[in-house]
């Protein structure tokens, strides 16, 4: 087991940067996800850690040893690809023992090894297979068992779901957490999705253009986002972003989204946000944070206000729906039951305890 630490690691491909100085410090036994938009520079940081891309500059640490010059085959990392790469002539088992094999591994270690992460997979009674033979997530396994036979320092995962479909995707993901839990392994995780993100991981490393924008819990990263494009880029449906102006009213603030519409913000966020009173910003709030209204009284910090429906999209257990604020289309996430038809007027509630306010110049969260 390992920490690994990257020190300002720049990648450029000709004079096209892809990382641009991010430093990142991943735990003993961690699971870090590396998560955003295509070409945000995760894939690259990911196998810059394992060696098969060089740093521009900059220092990458696997425990103690510094590894930039270390080739790949030395650095005592497995990866598993979005791509199983698997043998077709060969079994799973000598799929799963290939590294062992060429290492000059002893027989009996090597069927040890691949036995007990047959165990751990749930694949033991697949090994006399091959390859043609098997599904697209059982080859998922086995790629998995390949890279833990090493019994590595570090996993590297670079998109391995990303091939499977939906519903083999969600049970996937529950058989790679349920096997971290078993094979304590410090992980680094990529993915474009930001569900495999939330789902998965002890801490998010969300990265956008070649940087890092955010590093935290999948808590942290969704409550308390520290740009509009985490806010923005965290969470399905994604956040609403509103245009508004902060005006004061009564000893408090209101935010002004319309001439006939505007909704106070909560007493306790009064003084956070005072400095800022008078200025054009965005308003940012989840789809959850906008949902029917039930019974007269409200709790603090939530307040009332009419809709006309633009789309209305049942999901079953809920439904979404659109309306226009000021020239904006902004989703609510509604009861079934409580939900009209497109072209009807709604009362919906705004749950202000969970606002964001976005400072339009520098896309900061205040």
């Amino acid at each position: 087991m390992a920490q690994v630490a990257l020190r300002k690691i720049v990648k450029n491909y000709d004079k096209t940067p892809a990382v641009r100085g991010i430093d990142l410090d991943i735990a003993d036994r961690e699971f870090i996800v590396l998560v955003g938009p295509s070409g945000c520079g995760k894939s690259t940081t990911l196998r810059m850690i394992a060696g098969l891309e060089e740093a521009t500059s900059g220092e990458i640490f696997i425990g103690d040893q510094l590894v930039n010059d270390v080739p790949p085959k030395d650095r005592d990392i497995a990866m598993v690809f979005q791509n199983y790469a698997l043998y077709p002539h060969m079994t799973v088992f000598e799929n799963m023992s290939f590294g062992l094999r060429l290492r000059k591994f002893p027989k009996p270690e090597i069927k040890e090894r691949v036995e007990n992460a047959a165990r751990i997979l749930d694949i033991t009674d697949l090994l006399a297979r091959q390859p043609k033979q098997l599904s697209g997530g059982q080859r998922q396994r086995v790629a998995m068992g390949r890279a833990i036979v090493r019994n590595p320092k570090v996993f590297l995962f670079d998109e391995p779901l990303s091939n499977l479909d939906a519903k083999l995707r969600v049970q996937m993901r529950t058989e790679i957490k349920k096997v971290h839990q078993k094979v304590t392994t410090t992980t680094v995780y990529v993915t474009h999705d930001q569900v495999e993100a939330m789902t998965l991981a002890d801490r998010v490393v969300v990265m956008n253009g070649g940087n890092i924008e955010q590093i935290g819990s999948p808590q942290e990263v969704y409550h308390a986002p520290k740009t509009r494009f985490v806010a923005g880029f965290i969470g399905s449906p994604g956040m609403n972003f509103i245009p508004c102006q902060l005006v004061e009213a009564n000893g408090g603030l209101k935010v002004q989204l319309s001439d006939t519409l505007s909704l106070p913000v909560p007493q306790d966020r009064v003084a956070r946000y005072k400095a800022h009173s008078g200025r054009e910003l965005i308003l940012g709030l989840r789809p959850e944070d906008l949902i029917e209204r039930r019974g007269e009284a409200l709790p603090p910090g939530r307040a009332a206000f009419d809709v006309l429906l633009d789309v209305v999209e049942p999901m079953g257990m809920e439904t979404m729906v659109y309306f226009i604020i000021n020239g904006v289309e902004v989703c609510g996430r509604v009861n079934p039951a409580a939900a009209g038809n497109a072209g009807e007027t709604m009362p919906l509630v705004a749950d202000l305890n969970h606002m964001h306010l976005i400072d339009p110049r520098t896309d900061l969260v205040l």
